[in-house]
C-alpha cells in the first residue's frame, strides 16, 4: 500500500512514523509512506499557500492553486482509489471504514489547515472526507496520523499475530472482551477461571459473551448498527 501525504507542516508527521508497528511495516515493505510539503509547488519568494476569503471573515483559507498541482502530479505518476480529506465535518471514522481503506492500493490523504481549504478543491478533488471526532484540531495531520494508524495494523502481515486485528475493538460492532496476563492472582484478585482451564472452546464463547456485555454497557449504539 501507498500513502502520500499532503501537507503544510511535515514535520508534526514524522515521529508517528518512526517508531513500533508503523516503523517496521514501513521497513518490511507492507506500507510505503509519502510526505508532500505544499509549500514546494509554490513558485513565490514567500511560499504562500493561504489567503484572505472571499466575502470577508476570520481565518485564512488554503489556496487551490498548489494543492491542484500536488495533486495532480501524484495522479500523473499512478492511480488512486481515494483522495481523502481530513476535515471536522467528514464521515467518522469507524472500524468498517479503515477495513475497506486498508484494502485499498494507493490513496491521497490531504490535511487541512487553518479555516480549511477553497471549496473547489473538494468539489473537483476529493473523493472521501473523514473526521476523527466531532471537534477541531490545528490541523489535519494529526487526524491523517491516526488514519494512517488504524489502516496500516490491518494490512496482512504488519501485526505479528494476524488474527490480532480481527479481534479489536469495533470489529462484528462489539467492544473487545476483558483480557487478563500473569500473575493469575495478584492482591487477591483473581483472573477468570476459565481462561485458566486450556478449554479453548469454552473461553471462546466466555469471551463472546464478555464482549457482548460489555458493547452493552458501554456501547449499546453497536448493536442497533447494521
Amino acid at each position: 500500500m501507498r500513502i502520500d501525504i499532503i501537507t503544510v507542516v511535515p514535520d508534526i508527521l514524522k515521529s508517528p512514523f518512526e517508531a513500533s508497528i508503523l516503523k517496521r511495516a514501513i521497513e518490511k515493505g507492507h506500507v510505503e509512506i509519502h510526505m508532500h510539503n505544499l509549500r514546494d509547488y509554490v513558485t513565490d519568494n514567500y511560499k504562500q499557500i493561504d489567503d484572505y476569503q472571499f466575502g470577508g471573515g476570520a481565518g485564512m483559507v488554503m489556496m487551490i492553486e498548489p494543492i491542484d498541482k500536488c495533486i495532480t502530479k501524484l495522479k500523473s505518476e499512478r492511480d488512486y482509489n481515494e483522495v481523502i480529506y481530513m476535515t471536522p465535518d467528514g464521515a467518522t471514522l469507524n472500524q468498517k471504514m479503515a477495513n475497506r481503506v486498508s484494502m485499498m492500493e494507493n490513496i491521497i490523504i490531504l490535511c487541512g489547515h487553518y479555516k480549511g481549504v477553497d471549496q473547489r478543491v473538494r468539489d473537483h478533488f476529493i473523493t472521501k472526507e473523514i473526521s476523527v471526532g466531532d471537534y477541531v484540531l490545528s490541523g489535519g495531520e494529526l487526524g491523517a496520523a491516526i488514519l494512517c494508524d488504524a489502516v496500516i495494523r490491518l494490512i496482512p502481515g504488519v501485526l505479528g499475530n494476524e488474527t490480532s486485528a480481527l479481534t479489536d475493538s469495533f470489529q462484528d460492532n462489539l467492544l473487545a472482551p476483558p483480557v487478563y496476563t500473569r500473575p493469575a492472582e495478584y492482591k487477591g484478585w483473581k483472573v477468570p477461571e476459565i481462561l485458566t482451564t486450556g478449554n479453548f472452546p469454552k473461553i471462546e464463547e466466555w469471551r463472546e459473551n464478555e464482549a457482548f456485555k460489555r458493547t452493552q454497557k458501554l456501547r449499546p449504539d453497536l448493536l442497533e448498527e447494521d
